[in-house]
């Protein structure tokens, strides 16, 4: 059968809707298979013919529109009157500089802002939405943008869905439609064919692009994909959101605001002061002007840009994925880390090492890893059932070598997959027990009951019910005759938790239907325990010191985990998580303790066990009313509304579901602990690298202001012209600008408390060294300015001296600006080689203003002999000496002060 074209299919409105059809008809229409659905070939050719399966994207802005958007700036107009100005008084030399530094400044701005949509670009393909289909019979995870009509989509619980698909399969499947229909609880879904009429709401046959499964498992084969899914339908939902402005942004934003009407009190100030000074108004209004210019941040936007951009970058290399830009700001302020325990702090390769068998019966297991290599301490009767349930109820599948892996792997759950691996070192056959023991229904796993139950036939023996869960919830479940077993299962199950061990507890009911609909209620009392199983799960070597440098930083780890207390608490004391005097709360303590009693008790609860989703979220709303910024990790469906609500989401990139990737701010692509307090370093790296353009920028604008004001009010020519004040402000602090925030960490930033949320962008230690830093240039500048004047020498050379001695003292201070207490001679600018090269750079067109009769005429400048430059840098470098001194007194300071505290 040939599938109909995507154009052709549109133009067939006969052709019943696929809700309408039986399963096995839209399985015929598509040419699918349900066991093993398309083969590559076919799926090669469907993608040809259809395209991908993605929605319209707006058009890429152009290199020309990119430019242009450079020119839609306060600073771009001002300097345009400028020009105009200039113009108008017949100083066309001074027009055409201004032209071209507008012109310089737009081609930077937006080569920089290309690169910060390139890399954001590539941000965004690492974070694609993946799904698992059925191709050739085999089960693979594929982007879900290479879905093609007829393919089978495997759904299970957390699974985002990537396509229009018609289900072929299905148990107790139940799916988040909320984004597309608005309904607000889950949709239950059904096999039956619909009516015709039947709306998208009602639909419980399909599956649809843009939603989740939240429970159950399910097949489906796709029918629709890209613009013809539903969500493609609707203009509404194919726009992509532009995302809202970060508080960060805000604040720097509203830091521009401040800087511009002091920069518009500026100029009212030169210009009342150069008339008052009969100085001629054409000069006065073009300094002024330019002054103006001088105090606006013109590099702050793109310097931003760049320094999340690079973020960004840096987290992704080191495995972590931002999602939401304003995640990066909030990880420097970041008090409180939630962390799961499975995989993030320990490695997620499950093993069984005990078994616990009715009677008291302790049996140890060997082996390591998935290997199905081990044995047995003992041989007894009752472990058989116990390994059927084991492998029985059970969504695992155990991969041996080959081609595509170099060892044994499991396919799903880790602690699933363990039992299999247990199942299999008995010498169980894992391919038979499934053929003469199919599954007829089941109860999927569910975070509320910690349990999971499956239904199998037997051929020589009634049907069976395998249940397995958390022990506290499923010997609830078991006969009321068999309490001394139970109490002594309890007891042996803290037993072997204490040994930070993961115990999950098996049972069986024999000959039961299963009845769905009532759940777990419907087996109380009527359950046989078959025994418990303990698996060990090792802690990662590196994340003991992770902790360590988090409890440096000022940042309070805590294990919230859905395993038993005991376990937990043992983990945590062994990585440092839990200290003296801490304790482990589980699920059940925390259901009974008030909102006043958790507040009071948190900082001595190291551990959360045994916790639902909603005491996950309430959980972080305690942390926040105590004033915390709070991480939260989570991989589960029911993580999402903890996720979303903590400051920074964090979700687990490897066993973290769709749904909490979604709402999460971050992914880590390899669920470790230590890659989160990385991702927290970078991200107080990336704050700590604006504060240092802030304080350039500041530092440079104050000293030519001062410098200005004081010729004035002293009686003094102009100490420079308005082209030298634009070059400086455009050129020579544009090439340094954009790359002081590539500066690779320092090493002291997890040394330092976490960044306060309502952190000023000028605090008072940073007011402190602008003071400094402007008054030494002020000093050597104006004092060379003023010293020059008085011995007769001609206001050119003394304007082109004093304009090369403020470049060299804004070279110096982007030096200064490099650490706020480590020496600029010790940190050494190679450690930036983008910095190197915009000094590079700014030296190179320094040179050439003081050397090139063309730009001698322009910026009014004379060239300067190399004795002259040698004394003028030696004079500038006192600005790096002032800063060197007050930093050698800190650290004096910190010395003194650690000397008494030890």
């Amino acid at each position: 059968m040939t599938l109909p074209t995507r154009a052709a299919a549109n133009a067939a409105p006969l052709a019943p809707p696929w809700h309408a059809l039986p399963a096995e008809q839209v399985l015929a229409r598509l040419a699918s298979d349900a066991a093993s659905g398309l083969s590559a070939a076919e799926v090669a050719r469907r993608r040809v013919q259809d395209g991908a399966n993605a929605l319209p994207e707006p058009p890429r802005r152009s290199t020309l529109a990119i430019i242009a958007r450079q020119f839609k700036s306060p600073l771009i107009y001002i300097l345009f009157a400028a020009a105009v100005l200039a113009v108008a008084l017949a100083h066309y030399g001074d027009a055409v500089v201004i032209l071209l530094v507008v012109l310089a400044n737009a081609l930077i701005g937006a080569f920089q802002e290309g690169r910060a949509e390139r890399s954001m670009a590539s941000l965004r393909q690492l974070s694609a939405l993946h799904v698992r289909v059925l191709r050739g019979g085999h089960e693979m995870s594929v982007e879900a943008r290479e879905l093609v009509a007829g393919d089978m989509l495997l759904l299970a619980a957390g699974d985002a869905i990537g396509a229009d698909a018609r289900l072929v399969e299905q148990a107790q499947l139940q799916v988040a439609e909320a984004a597309l229909t608005g309904e607000s609880v889950p949709v239950s879904k059904a096999l039956a064919a619909l009516p015709e009429a039947t709306g998208l709401a009602d639909r419980r046959n399909m599956v649809f692009s843009g939603t989740y499964a939240t429970a159950g498992r399910a097949r489906a084969v796709v029918v629709a994909i890209g613009s013809q899914t539903e969500v493609g339908r609707i203009a509404g939902l194919t726009e992509t959101a532009t995302e809202p402005r970060t508080p960060l942004e805000q604040r720097i934003e509203q830091f521009g605001r401040w800087l511009v009407a002091a920069a518009l009190g500026l100029f009212v100030a030169v210009v009342a002061l150069g008339v008052f000074r009969d100085l001629p108004l054409a000069d006065v209004l073009m300094v002024a002007i330019s002054q103006m210019v001088s105090m606006v941040p013109e590099g702050l936007p793109v310097a931003m840009t760049i320094a999340l951009a690079v973020g960004m970058q840096r987290m992704a290399a080191r495995g972590a994925i931002i999602r939401r830009l304003s995640a990066v700001e909030t990880l420097g302020s970041t008090t409180v880390i939630c962390t799961d325990k499975t995989g993030t702090l320990t490695r997620n390769e499950m093993t069984v090492s005990q078994l616990w068998l009715p009677g008291g019966i302790t049996v140890a297991v060997s082996g390591i890893g998935y290997a199905p290599e081990g044995r047995f301490s003992a041989d007894h009767a009752g472990t058989l059932p116990l390994l059927q349930a084991a492998a029985l109820c059970n969504d695992a599948q155990l991969l041996p070598p080959g081609e595509a892996r170099a060892q044994w792997s499991v396919l799903g759950d880790p602690t699933e997959g363990a039992l299999i691996v247990l199942a299999a070192k008995a010498g169980v056959d894992l391919e038979k027990l499934t053929r003469d023991a199919p599954r007829e229904a089941e109860l999927p796993f569910d975070a509320d009951t910690k349990m999971m139950a499956t239904r199998h036939r037997f051929a020589d023996a009634p049907r069976r019910v395998f249940i397995k869960g958390a022990p506290e919830a499923l010997l609830c479940l078991c006969a009321a005759g068999d309490a001394a077993m139970v109490q002594a299962a309890r007891v042996a199950a803290e037993a072997m938790a204490g040994r930070a061990l993961r115990v999950l507890a098996f049972a069986v009911v024999e000959d039961d239907p299963l009845d769905t609909g009532a759940g777990f209620c419907a087996l109380a009392g009527r359950a046989r325990l078959l025994g418990l199983v303990g698996q060990t799960d090792p802690p990662r070597e590196e994340v003991k010191a992770a902790v360590s440098k988090c409890r440096a930083a000022g940042i309070r780890p805590v294990m919230v985990t859905g395993d038993h207390k005991l376990t937990g608490l043992a983990i945590a004391r062994a990585l440092g998580i839990a200290r003296e005097g801490d304790r482990a709360v589980d699920g059940a303590e925390l259901e009974c303790m008030g909102e006043a009693d958790l507040r009071n008790d948190l900082d001595r609860i190291a551990v959360f066990a045994r916790v639902h989703p909603a005491q996950k979220l309430r959980i972080v709303e305690a942390l926040q009313a105590r004033g915390e910024v709070v991480a939260m990790t989570g991989d589960g469906v029911n993580d999402a509304p903890a996720l979303a609500r903590a400051d920074v989401g964090i979700a687990m990139g490897i066993t973290g579901t769709d749904v909490a990737k979604s709402a999460a701010r971050i992914v880590i692509t390899d669920d470790n602990f230590s890659t989160i307090v990385g991702a927290v370093e970078q991200g107080r790296v990336v704050y700590g690298n604006l504060k240092k353009v802030i304080l350039y920028l500041f530092a440079t604008s104050i000293d030519e202001v001062v410098l200005l004001l004081l010729a004035l009010l002293g009686g003094y020519p102009l100490p420079l012209v308005a082209v030298q004040i634009l070059w400086i402000n455009i050129v020579t602090e544009g090439t340094l600008t954009v790359n002081l925030v590539m500066d690779p960490p320092g090493g002291d930033e997890m040394q330092r408390m976490p960044v306060p949320r309502d952190d000023w962008l000028v605090d008072r230690s940073m007011l402190w060294r602008v003071l400094l830093m402007s008054a030494a240039a002020v000093l050597v500048t104006f004092g060379w300015f003023a010293c020059r004047l008085g011995q007769g020498m001609p206001i050119e050379l003394v304007r082109t001296e004093t304009f090369t001695l403020l470049a060299m003292c804004q070279w110096f201070n982007v030096l200064n600006c490099q650490s706020a207490s480590r020496s600029a001679l010790a940190l050494g600018v190679l450690k930036n080689p983008w910095l190197l090269g915009g000094l590079g750079l700014s030296l190179l067109l320094q040179a050439l203003v003081l050397y090139a009769p063309p730009m001698n005429a322009l910026f009014y400048t004379v060239p300067l002999a190399p004795a002259s430059l040698l004394s003028l840098a030696a004079l500038a470098s006192s600005v790096l000496w002032a800063e060197e001194l007050r930093k050698l007194i800190v650290r004096l300071g910190r010395r003194r002060t650690a000397r008494r505290a030890a």
